[in-house]
């Protein structure tokens, strides 16, 4: 038995030991020194993650070469390396990785997000942003984002108490807004609002939307540990595809019912919701555009256009509320442009550089994705002079480049102005809310229509303070999305000189 023991320590240090000489002599990235057999850099990974990597880069350079079991990883943090990756290599990093995620909830590889570079991905890429978010079908929608914010005005305005404040969770408020809206843009339908009977349709879908995301996020070893898969350990696996059968009925039923309400008569252009428009591609190509591909585009619009845009709002509402000074100007601003008559408009939206630079700051300290979604290397190639192996899953740092010292003065602290005047043009290797290179987020008119629409409003109507003297805890908590740890609670009351206008909302 002992002789055993010594056999496989003896065999896993002669393998530890030659993997790391012939990487040596490949030309690979600095890497950590201590690879463990199997699980390779697993081991000084905690969560966050992008923290993590962030600690690690600053040991061993902008990039970085680590083991994530039997998975290669790059890991980039530099501007010039980003650049590298998305230019001259742009099409060799345009593959994702095979991820369990994208096997149960990307239909098997198959959907926007995780669908290999090729004919299939271009062809989802130009529904996505010429036919569902292109600035022009984005407008077309702009009445149903208006109605929302409208709406969340007024349930904030019934809930006040004589003009004194109340106390609000925020959190679940701007998940609400963005969730009715996309569902009314996709579906024709809303799922959340004030003093509503729950229904079962309802409930339903507040689960699955709730253990979308905490699957999503969750880290499944199975992805970079193989034999895990074997002994029968990957229990996220088994609820990946129990929640995959959950959303394939609920989508499903949105398709059905769409379908029986559409007619000649009564499709227009402008009430085409999503589900509308991909219904009618199917009738002009029923063997591509399948009911598979509709769930699927549908799932997608859904889950990277909900909690990504909630989060960023929740993000920039705790820094006006710890820097109320900036929130006045703010409002000071909005009042000039806009006025105390009506509504903000997304056409105002443009005339209040104040307010945008205060929304880039938020997307520069707090970015939705602190790490691009991860590509993959279809071919052996070079970043920084490194030799880079095919297969290689590339994660880019977005959060440790847009808070670099070196790149930005006093990172940690919020100072909008750097996004006011002739100093705000910046490099866009250095800010990438949004992702870049041939895989960047289509969604990118939605979110800054909505996004500062629905925060402006709220700026407009209210007044905002801290529910304590207490600066609001802007940790950072776990989570691809990278949520505050803890949810935004603030007061708020409506404006005395806007009290009028609300009434007769």
């Amino acid at each position: 038995m002992e002789d055993s023991l010594v056999h496989y320590v003896v065999f896993f240090l002669f393998l530890y030991f030659l993997t790391k000489r012939l990487l040596k002599n490949k030309g690979l990235p600095p890497s950590p020194a201590l690879s463990l057999p199997i699980i390779g850099h697993l081991h000084l990974i905690r969560k966050p993650l992008h923290s993590t990597l962030a600690k690690l880069s600053k040991q061993h350079g902008p990039i970085l070469f680590i083991q994530f079991g039997s998975r290669p990883v790059l890991v980039v943090s530099s501007p010039s390396a980003a650049e590298e990756c998305f230019t001259k290599n742009d099409v060799v990093f345009a593959n994702r990785p095979r991820l369990l995620t994208g096997k149960h909830l990307g239909y098997d590889y198959t959907t926007l997000p995780w669908a290999p570079y090729g004919d299939h991905w271009r062809n989802l890429r130009r529904v996505a942003s010429i036919e569902l978010l292109s600035s022009n079908r984005v407008q077309k929608y702009f009445w149903i984002r208006m109605d929302e914010v409208k709406f969340l005005i007024l349930r904030l305005y019934r809930s006040s108490k004589g003009g004194e404040f109340q106390v609000v969770e925020m959190k679940s408020i701007f998940f609400e807004l963005t969730l009715n809206v996309l569902m009314r843009m996709i579906a024709g339908k809303r799922y959340y609002g004030e003093g509503e009977e729950i229904l079962e349709e309802e409930r339903n879908f507040k689960e699955m939307v709730t253990e979308t995301f905490e699957l999503s996020g969750a880290t499944n070893f199975g992805d970079f540990l193989p034999v895990l898969k074997w002994v029968g350990l990957s229990k996220i696996e088994k609820k990946l595809a129990k929640l995959k059968r959950k959303r394939d009925g609920f989508m499903q039923n949105l398709i059905e019912e769409r379908r029986k309400l559409i007619s000649d008569s009564c499709s227009e252009q402008n009430s085409k919701t999503m589900v509308d428009v991909l219904l009618s591609l199917q009738e002009t190509d029923p063997e591509y555009y399948t009911d598979d591909i509709i769930r699927g585009m549908m799932q997608v619009l859904l889950s990277a256009g909900t909690d990504t845009s909630a989060g960023t709002m929740e993000w920039a509402l705790s820094l006006l509320l710890n820097n109320p000074k900036t929130l006045v100007k703010a409002r000071e601003e909005i009042d000039v442009e806009v006025g105390q008559s009506r509504l903000i408009e997304e056409s105002d939206l443009g005339k209040l550089p104040y307010f945008h630079a205060i929304t880039n700051e938020t997307f520069r300290m707090y970015p939705a994705g602190p790490l691009l979604a991860p590509h993959e290397s279809s071919e052996e190639c070079t970043v920084g002079g490194f030799s880079i192996p095919r297969g290689t899953m590339l994660l880019v740092k977005i959060w440790a480049m847009q808070n670099d010292p070196g790149l930005w003065e006093k990172p940690t602290e919020f100072k909008h102005d750097r996004f006011l005047g002739p100093e705000a043009v910046k490099n866009g290797f250095t800010f990438l809310p949004f992702g870049t290179g041939r895989r960047r987020c289509p969604g990118e008119n939605l979110a800054m229509g909505l996004i500062p629409l629905a925060l402006g409003s709220l700026i407009q109507f209210f007044e905002w303070e801290r529910i304590s003297e207490e600066m609001v805890d802007m940790s950072e908590g776990n989570g691809l999305t990278m949520p505050k740890a803890q949810p935004l609670v603030a007061k708020c009351r409506p404006r005395p000189v806007m009290i009028n206008f609300l009434t007769q909302l």
